[in-house]
């Protein structure tokens, strides 16, 4: 069985250009893969990522995990699949889904959604996945993915994945996102039954691994693109905002 890895530039720029192809939309000069992506404001950024999710309010008895930005009835659907531990999976965070959150999902063109897919290779890919699903099942979702990308090498070291998610929420949402996490820390696997109850946590993540094993991902990030219904190969590895911009600019007006 292939190893699982987490990526790098790997065939990001290749994949978009055969999917412009697939669609009859290739055009002449595209950009080059390693053109640099705008930076944008980390506080635009989390204040959309709060305001975007499709629910922004949970019941006091906790709902399933909200992993998703903007409208389900936009154009494009995006799916990720990353590992927050990830470096690759940070990159296109912090080069290209920011931007893309910014411009295009809040402008409604792109539904963005969020699969976990942690890697074996990471010590606390697991538990940072979990951290995640409590926060997004309190409605805090966007605030959590952004803390532990922008402190992902600080949490890596030492595994204090707490201390970031508690800066980034309110007081009384932590509190929730903590009871949500009891029995779940330190543990960097899905529970079994000789271990015990479990985490609970862990049957959302195991869900988005079983949609990911399917297509299947060998790697993170991997992205699955689709319009109208027509779902494209998969993608892998780290495209930058100005091409992944221009391909969905070339989808939009076909």
């Amino acid at each position: 069985m292939r190893r699982k890895t987490c990526g790098t530039l790997g065939a990001a720029a290749e994949f978009l250009a055969i999917a412009l192809l697939a669609l009859g939309l290739a055009r002449p000069a595209f950009p080059q893969a390693n053109a640099a992506a705008p930076k944008t404001s980390p506080t635009a950024s989390n204040h959309l990522r709060t305001t975007g999710t499709t629910t922004s309010t949970v019941s006091p008895a906790f709902g399933p995990p909200v992993k998703t930005y903007g409208s389900k009835n936009a154009p494009i659907t995006m799916e990720v699949f990353t590992d927050y531990q990830c470096p690759s999976c940070r990159n296109l965070f912090e080069q290209t889904l920011r931007p893309l959150i910014n411009e295009y999902v809040a402008s409604g063109k792109v539904y963005l959604i969020h699969h976990d897919f942690p890697l074996p290779m990471h010590r606390y890919g697991y538990e940072a996945a979990r951290w995640a699903n409590a926060a997004a099942r309190v409605g805090q979702f966007g605030n959590v993915e952004a803390a532990l990308y922008d402190h992902q090498d600080a949490w890596g070291a030492d595994g204090n994945i707490a201390k970031y998610v508690e800066d980034a929420v309110p007081a009384a949402d932590f509190k929730r996102i903590e009871k949500l996490m009891q029995g779940c820390e330190d543990r960097s696997t899905p529970t079994s039954a000789a271990q015990g109850p479990g985490c609970a946590l862990d049957s959302y993540i195991e869900q988005d691994r079983a949609i990911g094993l399917q297509i299947p991902v060998q790697s993170t990030p991997t992205y699955v693109i689709s319009r109208k219904g027509q779902k494209l190969p998969a993608g892998t590895g780290v495209v930058s905002w100005p091409i992944l911009k221009q391909f969905f600019d070339s989808l939009l007006s076909s």
